[in-house]
């Protein structure tokens, strides 16, 4: 039976991830500067929690003594717009923590730290329509900034100390528990929601607009796959990741296809339609699906009639 320690555990991809790996019979311990009595009470399979802070070495490596994990997922990060308003506590947590974690593996002889990185990493000289995934990143933003160097520190803590690092480079995701708060691409995740608990919602893009996405389960998945592959087949250590790519007009009517009286309008945002064009559409995954036989699961309409299931249902795995 395996034991994972989830950093940001109670956030949007550790939720997800640590009900699949409750389900699939392992045991999860979740930390998070935030508590949540309520989903470890409700989860199936052995899931506890632990409370700490990434920028505080002695909370983290307080946390991998007490869980003594097989392996870390790390995927607690400081987000936009926070990230960007407060840099200096964005450094702390998100490349001090990325470095408490893999010193503290290294100490505890954790074999394997998977890492949970970002389109974000890429800046606005990569191809809007296809990024290699050994495109040169030049990332504008402190959260794009943080995910590069701890990239950069999980390769050599790979190279100089043997530690089993592994990274998936994340699009945007979208699913029910990503908060409208979380970025300028939100409102993907926030127009079905809406929809699905009967509200009107106006999308701040124009219906033509297009942006990659990848959906929640998907991306939770792929941390579990990439933990399992063999270590023999990978080429890289860290990997791009694609799902597909809508336009808000898609979403709209995919949206009421699953919901007929969805009230889904447009009310264009000129910053977010920018910004959204900005950025690339799609990863290039074609080495993670070689290396490791990454393949989403879900398409547009699949993961739409699932996200208002768990919408309306959310209790039900």
């Amino acid at each position: 039976m395996t034991r994972t320690l989830i950093t940001g555990g109670f956030g949007f991809i550790g939720r997800y991830l640590a009900q699949m790996l409750a389900d699939s019979g392992g045991e999860v311990v979740l930390l998070d500067i935030l508590s949540d009595d309520a989903f470890v009470q409700q989860s199936t399979g052995q899931v506890t929690s632990l409370k700490g802070s990434l920028a505080n070495w002695a909370e983290v490596m307080d946390a991998v003594v007490t869980a003594k994990p097989d392996q870390v997922v790390h995927s607690g990060a400081m987000l936009p717009p926070t990230s960007e308003a407060t840099p200096q506590a964005a450094f702390e947590v998100n490349i001090t923590g990325t470095y408490n974690i893999l010193e503290a593996a290294r100490l505890c002889d954790i074999k394997q730290v998977v890492y949970a990185s970002s389109v974000a990493s890429f800046g606005p000289d990569a191809p809007r329509d296809l990024v290699p995934n050994d495109f040169a990143q030049h990332p504008t933003s402190m959260y794009g900034v943080s995910k590069v160097c701890s990239e950069r520190l999980g390769e050599y803590y790979h190279r100089r100390f043997n530690l089993d690092f592994r990274a998936v480079r994340f699009p945007p995701i979208f699913g029910l528990g990503r908060a409208a708060s979380s970025g300028l691409t939100a409102f993907t995740s926030v127009a079905v929601e809406e929809a699905a608990l009967g509200r009107p919602f106006a999308m701040p893009v124009v219906p033509e607009t297009p942006t990659g996405v990848l959906y929640i389960r998907d991306a939770a998945r792929s941390l579990m796959d990439i933990a399992a592959a063999d270590n023999a087949s990978l080429t890289h250590r860290c990997y791009n990741l694609h799902g597909f790519v809508v336009t808000a007009q898609e979403l709209a009517d995919a949206i009421r296809r699953h919901v007929p009286d969805a009230q889904v309008s447009f009310d264009p945002d000129d910053q977010i339609t920018t910004f959204i064009r900005s950025i690339p559409q799609k990863l290039d995954d074609r080495l993670a699906r070689t290396d490791w036989g990454w393949q989403p699961v879900f398409n547009l309409d699949e993961a739409v009639a699932d996200f208002v299931k768990t919408t309306r249902h959310p209790n039900i795995p």
